[in-house]
């Protein structure tokens, strides 16, 4: 779980925002060898007073992001005892939305002629881009190109939509992640209760292989894995679902209902330790449209019988 959430999850986006810092810093260091020629080459006052106050939005840009690297902001440790780097979600989603914001404000500094690069590269990119509006955004700065102000503030503004996205898809993703990774936790307690009170520690354990074999034939057979929270949460719920299917599998070879015969009635619930209800388990843990359609086939057996005994019967005659 730990691994998962800070290291395999966080560890991929925390090392792509460090290679955008070192960018920004590069970036940033470029403008202030610029700033610091233009304000020695500027001879009236308005020339020196639009240094000045570049020079003071690149120190508070520098100091934010010195800032990345204080604990406040994303809090990163390699733990020599587990070789894992530990990296909040949460705290790192928030950094991402800090970083866009500094850099957006360093293309309010740059000139115009890395204006034009930037822009020209925006176009390239959303021109090949499904959405509808991002290409509406792509159209509007062809529109405006060679306009030095109208094509910096499009190019801010179509940067600044686009980092919304972004920002926006990967908090959810985290959520869902976290979500995933909670109901997992939950799930492994319940694993542990459920096999120590009820005594189908085997059955679990086939079928939570059972979950496992599942995500993983599915990749082996390149089909692209859903999410994360798939494979963290398959294990777990396969060793849930192999209880749960050893009871329904006793419940629907009932002698009152008979519908999956002797055999099932004597290699279930009651022995979980038979190979039959062994590999019950594993089928269980492996297939969840399998506890699905069994549960739906046990539902449409108490239903009618709830309804006859519910219904009053004819009235006798005397």
């Amino acid at each position: 779980m730990y691994i998962t959430s800070r290291g395999l999850i966080g560890a991929p986006r925390y090392r792509l925002f460090q290679a955008r810092v070192h960018d920004c810093r590069a970036r940033a260091a470029v403008l202030a060898a610029t700033i610091s020629t233009g304000s020695v080459d500027s001879a009236d006052a308005g020339g020196a007073t639009d240094s000045a106050a570049k020079s003071a939005v690149l120190k508070a840009i520098n100091e934010r992001l010195d800032g990345f690297g204080v604990g406040g902001q994303v809090v990163w440790r390699l733990l020599p005892q587990r070789a894992v780097i530990a990296i909040p979600l949460s705290k790192l989603a928030a950094a991402w939305r800090a970083l866009h914001q500094v850099e957006t404000q360093l293309l309010r500094l740059e000139g115009p002629e890395e204006i034009t690069l930037r822009s020209l590269a925006l176009r390239l990119r959303l021109a090949s881009d499904p959405d509808p509006v991002n290409n509406s955004l792509g159209t509007q700065l062809a529109a405006h190109a060679g306009d030095a102000p109208a094509e910096r503030a499009l190019l801010i503004a179509a940067t600044e939509d686009l980092h919304r996205q972004e920002d926006d898809d990967f908090e959810r993703e985290y959520e869902h992640q976290r979500i995933a990774l909670w109901l997992a936790l939950t799930g492994i307690a319940a694993v542990l209760l459920l096999g120590i009170a009820l005594d189908h520690r085997l059955s679990m354990l086939l079928g939570g292989l059972g979950g496992f074999l599942s995500p993983l034939i599915g990749v082996m057979r390149s089909q692209r894995p859903t999410s994360w929270g798939v494979l963290v949460l398959a294990p777990v719920g396969g060793a849930l679902a192999a209880p749960g299917g050893l009871l329904l599998v006793r419940m629907l070879a009932d002698p009152e209902l008979n519908l999956l015969g002797q055999v099932f009635l004597h290699n279930s619930w009651g022995a979980p330790a038979q190979p039959i209800s062994l590999a019950v388990a594993l089928l269980f843990g492996f297939s969840g449209t399998l506890f699905s359609r069994l549960a739906l086939a046990a539902t449409g057996q108490l239903v009618p019988t709830a309804g006859r005994t519910a219904r009053p019967g004819p009235p006798s005659r005397p």
